[in-house]
């Protein structure tokens, strides 16, 4: 058996050296650019998954997002719930947040939008919103009369990357005018402008704790939400857990939670759009290598009749045509993964650019592992099927043609 083996991979290296160039290098090619094309799509779409996982880790909800608990407006005794989830094992650190609605006026601009009421020092340890001042500065615990606005509310100088309504450029040191819902109206001094790549981030605009409670005259100790950092080593899932088993009665959620709901149906259409890119590129791969070894075997039927009329036994000639196909496969691949690795590689530096950040294609092992596994035996099927059927005939037949 070893032998035969050996054999027919030997007639099939002979025949593809001595065979077309041309036509060598076109079926080279071709499965290339499908494997190229069955790895590019899903790694697009890890890409995408990556960059909303980071942002609304980074600069959203943190690792775990508490929420006011069913109908409930508000979370109640925030700070001492913070207290509390401060102490839970894995818990990084705790940041209320208090968001409200209001109006914002620039020179004539006046656009709708949500103030968030943060503790800065908190928040720094949570969220790297801190990192992404494009202008100006951070806001410090106990500050007064200040605000720090995302890019998408301020404005770029260039209009045209502004992806919605605008105060027109509006820049660190500027005064802009905060309209609040019970009626107070303020005139803030911008202090930073905030850029952090993603959309939902990038419209938000903060003040202090202390700014808050001086625009409604009173303490305030309730919060819309309370975000979480857990430290790197905790599993989110077992941390949500442990706050339950501490009381909390809050609405919890991981940010796989929150991506699942927010992203869900998306990455279910991403998946069915990508399981039909592969069918379809399976498809080209056994139509292209089914016509090279039909006609390399209706080219070599005679010479398949004198093998027989020799004594080389069936499978040794049916083996022979599938190694072909095999090497052929085996280089596509390998030319494939170059393709792949070149494209990650430039589009690393040039990235695709979404709304909520910069996509960069990210290739999975298991994604190369499973569509190499794939295209094998497409190409298997695709090379032993014509090999059969011409190795079948009898030599009479085969010495006619």
């Amino acid at each position: 058996m070893l032998t035969d083996l050996r054999v027919s991979f030997f007639l099939a290296l002979r025949s593809i050296i001595r065979g077309s160039r041309g036509s060598l290098y076109l079926t080279i090619l071709i499965i290339a650019m499908v494997f190229t094309n069955m790895i590019f799509m899903p790694s697009i779409i890890l890409g995408f998954i990556k960059v909303a996982e980071d942002q609304i880790i980074t600069y959203q909800t943190g690792n775990i997002l508490i929420s006011p608990h069913e109908d409930e407006p508000f979370i109640e005794d925030a700070f001492s719930l913070q207290e509390k989830i401060n102490r839970i094992p894995g818990v990084l650190r705790a940041s209320v947040h208090y968001g409200t609605g209001v109006t914002l006026r620039h020179k004539g601009y006046s656009i709708g939008s949500t103030v968030v009421a943060i503790k800065p020092d908190d928040e720094r340890l949570v969220t790297d919103v801190y990192r992404k001042i494009k202008d100006g500065y951070y806001l410090a615990d106990g500050e007064n009369d200040e605000i720090i606005i995302g890019i998408q509310t301020s404005g770029h100088k260039d209009e045209s990357l502004d992806m919605g309504p605008t105060l027109g450029y509006l820049q660190a040191g500027d005064p802009v005018t905060v309209e609040y819902t019970n009626g107070v109206s303020k005139v803030y001094h911008v202090k930073g402008i905030i850029e952090t790549g993603s959309y939902y981030a990038d419209q938000g605009s903060y003040i202090t704790w202390d700014e808050l409670e001086s625009v409604y005259g009173k303490k305030m100790d309730i919060a819309t939400d309370i975000i979480i950092k857990t430290y790197p080593d905790a599993f989110e899932p077992d941390v949500k857990t442990q706050i339950y088993r501490f009381g909390v009665r809050e609405n919890v959620q991981t940010w796989q939670d929150i991506l699942e709901e927010a992203m869900g149906r998306a990455v279910q259409n991403f998946a069915m759009l990508n399981s039909i890119t592969i069918v379809v590129s399976l498809i080209i791969a056994v139509v292209v290598l089914f016509i090279v070894i039909m006609i390399k075997t209706l080219n070599s039927r005679r010479q398949i009749g004198v093998l027989k009329a020799l004594g080389v036994e069936k499978n040794i000639i049916i083996h022979n045509y599938v190694f072909q196909v095999l090497i052929l496969t085996t280089i596509g691949i390998i030319v494939g993964t170059v393709l792949v690795e070149s494209s990650v590689a430039i589009l690393t530096v040039y990235p695709f650019r979404f709304p909520d950040g910069d996509v960069t294609p990210v290739v999975a092992t298991s994604d190369l592992i499973n569509n190499t596994i794939m295209l094998y035996i497409a190409s298997f099927i695709a090379g032993y099927i014509p090999a059969w059927r011409v190795a079948s005939e009898d030599i009479l037949t085969a010495m006619r043609s």
